[in-house]
C-alpha cells in the first residue's frame, strides 16, 4: 500500500476479515470486570465488510445511551474542513440532537480550544447548546477546555488537549479522529469500543468506563473548562477572538 501507484483492493481479500465487530464483540475479563469490546476503522475504503466502521460505532454508542453521554474531543465540525467545496456532514450531530431531544439523554461536551483552533467550530457548538431547555428536559452542556500557553507558544498544537473519547452509561469509546467529516472520509483512524458490567463500586474504580468518566469529570470541573456562554476574550483560545 505504501508503494508508488498502489491501489486499494476492492473488495478486500478474505484474509483481512475479522470475526470481532459491533455485532460479535470480543468478550474478556479485565480487572475482574466482564468486558465486551471491538475495534473500528476509517475511512470506509480501509475496512473490509466485516469491520465496523468508526462513524458507525460512534453513532451507535450515542444512540444506545439511555442516561448520559460525555464527549471530549479536540475538534467538532458537522462538516468537512479540508475538502473543497466543503460539505455539510451531520451524522454525529444528528445523533447527539436525537439523543438529547427524543430520549432526554444528558449530554456534556468538552471541546478543546487553543491558539490554532478553527473559529468555525463556534457556530456549530452554539447551535447545539441553543436547544438546551430545562423546561423540556433537554440537557446539552458545552464547555471549552483551554490549556494555558505561558512561555510555550513556539510549538503549534502543543498547548491544546488532544482528547478523542466518549463515555456513556452503556459504553466507552476511544479513537484517533477529530469529529469532523474529513477524519472519517479520507483519513486513516481507529477506535475502540468497550462495554462493561459490574457492581457500582467495582465499575467506578476498575472498569474502563468508570475510570474514563472520572477523567472527564476531573477536566469538566477544572479551572481550564469554560462554559461556552462565559468565554469572553481569552488569549489562549482562538474561538474567543
Amino acid at each position: 500500500m505504501g508503494q508508488s501507484n498502489s491501489s486499494l483492493p476492492q473488495p478486500w481479500p478474505s484474509s483481512y476479515d475479522t470475526a470481532i465487530n459491533k455485532h460479535h464483540p470480543l468478550v474478556v475479563r479485565t480487572d475482574d470486570v466482564s468486558s465486551s469490546l471491538y475495534l473500528t476503522g476509517s475511512p470506509p475504503s480501509f475496512c473490509p465488510q466485516s469491520r465496523t466502521q468508526d462513524l458507525e460505532a460512534i453513532v451507535s454508542v450515542i444512540s444506545e445511551a439511555q442516561h448520559y453521554v460525555d464527549v471530549a474531543v479536540m475538534e467538532y465540525f458537522p462538516a468537512t474542513r479540508f475538502e473543497k467545496p466543503q460539505r455539510y456532514w451531520p451524522f454525529i450531530d444528528d445523533a447527539i440532537r436525537t439523543a438529547a431531544f427524543e430520549r432526554k439523554v444528558k449530554m456534556r461536551m468538552l471541546i478543546s480550544c487553543g491558539r490554532d483552533s478553527d473559529p468555525g467550530m463556534l457556530p456549530f457548538l452554539k447551535s447545539l447548546a441553543s436547544i438546551d431547555s430545562p423546561q423540556q428536559n433537554i440537557n446539552i452542556q458545552i464547555k471549552l477546555y483551554i490549556v494555558p500557553v505561558g512561555n510555550q507558544s513556539g510549538i503549534p498544537y502543543s498547548r491544546v488537549n488532544h482528547n478523542k473519547y466518549m463515555v456513556t452509561d452503556k459504553a466507552a469509546y476511544i479513537g484517533t479522529s477529530n469529529w469532523s467529516g474529513d477524519y472519517f472520509l479520507t483519513t486513516a483512524g481507529v477506535g475502540l469500543v468497550v462495554s462493561q458490567h459490574a457492581p457500582h463500586p467495582v465499575w467506578k474504580t476498575k472498569a474502563l468506563q468508570g475510570q474514563l468518566r472520572a477523567v472527564f469529570d476531573r477536566d469538566w470541573y477544572s479551572e481550564f473548562a469554560v462554559d461556552i456562554y462565559d468565554l469572553g476574550h481569552h488569549p489562549d483560545c482562538k474561538l474567543s477572538r
